[in-house]
């Protein structure tokens, strides 16, 4: 596998959300982790040869630049802090995020809205079902944590909600 279809796979990886992808060939075993914070994104690649005598030892290949660790420690505390007092809304299925019940129709929430126990607040499907996330509390949207159409995963945080 040469440098370009790595580039590329890593790429794909990057636009899919997947946390960790690992692949395995005949004469080459790969593993890219990416860790995501709001705006900046670090993905990491080892390449490992398989079948080799002498034992391989892994090879990074960053793709990105690894100042971004430093940062993100200093842009969560703050964040941590004043999310202390919201109640999460977490997924409660793996599958893909609909923020909106077609298309064409509007949001069914947005930040700034009040919702009510049981309003339904997104829609996730999960193998050609399409279940309706409702709210477990009465509050105000607070923050909106995935985006519409975007895969997630049983106990991914979705939504922020001020129960005040």
């Amino acid at each position: 596998m040469d440098l370009k279809e790595i580039q590329n796979l890593i790429k794909f990886v990057a636009k899919s959300g997947a946390s960790e992808v690992k692949l395995e060939m005949d004469d080459v075993k790969i593993t890219i982790k990416t860790a995501s914070d709001d705006s900046k994104e670090t993905t990491i690649v080892q390449q490992i040869p398989v079948g080799s005598a002498v034992p391989a030892q892994p090879a990074p290949v960053q793709a990105a630049p690894t100042p971004v660790a430093p940062a993100a420690p200093a842009a969560t505390e703050k964040p941590a802090e004043d999310d202390s007092k919201y109640i999460t809304i977490k997924s409660p299925i793996i599958g893909t995020l609909y923020r909106k019940p077609a298309p064409d129709k509007p949001t069914f929430v947005e930040v700034g809205d009040s919702v009510k126990e049981g309003d339904v607040l997104c829609i996730i499907e999960a193998m050609k079902l399409f279940n309706e996330i409702e709210s477990e509390v009465s509050g105000t949207i607070v923050k909106v944590l995935v985006d519409d159409s975007s895969p997630v995963e049983f106990d991914q945080p979705l939504f922020l909600v001020d129960p005040s």
